[in-house]
């Protein structure tokens, strides 16, 4: 009888070493200028992602797909609508059937258990595309933006401002992974999941201050302050979070040449200024461009 080999799974970034993920953002850097050059580079022709998506996305989607196509796979996009999760199938049963028909499996969703129940009935690789917990896929994006501009990002100082969302608690499993100091400026009642700041401490600090959290900061990272399912926490969440957005004022309490990513969408004049998201040396476009080329590395490291 023939054993399956367990597949590798991307639901957070400790599913990677720090060598691998070195390794990872080295290979996206190659595959990005390769594909500007027009390099044709087809290593998974014949292969399928299934994308499974329960929240909307512009960036998410059109960057698999795209890097898919890129690579010579294909992409099937997959809403509540398209399937039977949305008319009550266990996750399991969906796992179970739709990795016998594709290679890999993308998941965008709210609850990060559905992703790690999918992925233990799983038989191919299933990538975390966003959760509420966490967003390690735009995190690759981002330390490869980091790198392509800046160099290497061991021992620099890292400024997360702004709600303790999934984003903020990716930036501290970052930390870690990719050994940079962390600070956190956020308001009272809004800090990032306190198991994984617990766990994370000798990495990361929590300083109210934004200004403060800011100074001397070699990056500085910001996201919308509303996520989607908070909607209905708009005017206490914008009154809370008063003070916290990043401005050409703020950037300058940073290091000199510090950059400023956000994941975007950015609601401008909210969490960030017009003057830092549109500045002539704004990297938040390379950041946004960078998710394609980081997860054409991903899906080649775990379907090569």
């Amino acid at each position: 009888m023939t054993v399956s080999k367990k597949p590798r799974h991307f639901l957070t970034l400790t599913d990677m070493s720090q060598d691998e993920l070195r390794a990872l953002i080295a290979r996206a850097g190659e595959l990005k200028r390769m594909h500007h050059e027009g390099v044709a580079h087809a290593p998974l022709t014949n292969k399928v992602l299934g994308m499974i998506f329960e929240k909307s996305s512009t960036r998410t989607r059109v960057s698999f797909e795209a890097g898919m196509a890129q690579l010579g796979g294909a992409a099937i996009f997959l809403s509540p609508r398209d399937t039977q999760l949305g008319r009550g199938e266990p996750i399991e049963d969906t796992a179970r059937v739709l990795s016998r028909m594709v290679d890999c499996v993308m998941i965008r969703t709210f609850d990060h258990a559905d992703v790690q129940t999918f992925a233990a009935h799983s038989q191919v690789p299933v990538i975390n595309g966003l959760t509420d917990f966490c967003h390690p896929c735009q995190l690759l994006a981002d330390m490869q933006t980091f790198v392509e501009h800046r160099g290497d990002i061991t021992g620099r100082t890292v400024t997360w401002v702004g709600d303790g969302n999934n984003m903020c608690n990716s930036y501290i499993g970052a930390a870690r992974q990719f050994d940079f100091h962390l600070r956190i400026a956020c308001p009272e009642g809004y800090e990032p999941d306190p198991q994984i700041l617990a766990t994370n401490a000798d990495r990361c600090e929590i300083v109210r201050d934004p200004r403060k959290a800011v100074e001397g900061a070699d990056l500085v990272v910001t996201d919308t302050w509303i996520s989607m399912g908070q909607e209905e926490e708009k005017a206490r969440r914008e009154k809370a979070f008063a003070g916290y957005r990043v401005d050409r004022a703020m950037m300058g309490r940073a290091a000199p040449g510090a950059l400023f990513l956000h994941c975007l969408p950015a609601y401008r004049g909210k969490e960030v200024a017009d003057e830092v998201i549109d500045a002539p040396d704004s990297v938040v476009w390379d950041e946004a461009e960078n998710r394609m080329h980081a997860q054409k590395a991903l899906l080649e490291f775990l379907l090569c």
